[in-house]
């Protein structure tokens, strides 16, 4: 029986042999959502996202039916760790989903479901993000810093396996789609995020950073929220 580093090696060898295109891109995502399961011991599911120019799921991997529930109803609610950690390009964890409240309509509508615990990543090519990569646990704080680190190690080399099939303009038009379906509360949240983790701002202070930033230009939060996202103010 090969060890889950060996899974990975051997999936990472293999997807480096393979000219990604449409047809192959699908089977690729898969083989890694499987090897990043079994890499993470607890592990109800993974799976690997990519969008569409319309902020449609282009390609996706999953492992397990609950991995491709619970992402339905982000996209369909416009909210959750994973939407957020591509919108933010970060890494967003959940401990127990039951008590995190920054997305609130995804957390009650997952609350059918063996899911506890999520893990997400954005994955990056090319200076931009191209989608997410996720694992689930149906046990509270199941993930540590070095499943954090691991996953965020896998997502460096899987993003530019996985960036050959999209376009740069299509890579433009789904952050705007993604941005766009996100909720108002979502984005926000996000942003406050961002500033917390570029700045070394605690949220109260981002909050107000925000909202003053509103106040001076006349913008609504919600711009405020997409400008920070987008990197165009609160960077410095």
């Amino acid at each position: 029986m090969t060890s889950p580093m060996e899974d990975l090696t051997f999936v990472f060898a293999r997807l480096k042999g393979l000219l990604l295109t449409e047809s192959t891109a699908g089977r690729a995502v898969e083989d890694l959502a499987e090897a990043i399961k079994k890499s993470v011991p607890g592990s109800l599911g993974a799976g690997v996202s990519l969008m569409d120019d319309q902020g449609r799921k282009r390609s996706t991997g999953y492992t397990d039916d609950v991995v491709a529930e619970a992402d339905a109803l982000q996209y369909e609610l416009g909210q959750g760790p994973c939407l957020t950690a591509w919108a933010a390009e970060s890494t967003v964890q959940i401990d127990d989903v039951r008590t995190d409240d920054r997305w609130p309509l995804w957390r009650d509508a997952v609350s059918h479901l063996p899911l506890r615990s999520t893990l997400s990543t954005v994955l990056m090519h090319d200076g931009r993000s191209i989608g997410a990569l996720k694992v689930y646990s149906p046990i509270p704080s199941a993930f540590s810093p070095q499943d954090r680190k691991l996953l965020v190690l896998l997502a460096s080399p899987a993003a530019t396996l996985l960036g050959n099939v999209q376009s740069d303009g299509t890579t433009e038009a789904a952050s705007k789609a993604l941005r766009d379906a996100l909720g108002t509360r979502d984005l926000v949240s996000t942003a406050r995020g961002v500033l917390m983790e570029r700045l070394g701002l605690d949220a109260d202070a981002a909050m107000r950073r925000m909202l003053s930033q509103a106040s001076t230009t006349g913008a609504d939060l919600r711009a405020v929220a997409v400008s920070v996202i987008d990197g165009a103010a609160g960077s410095r």
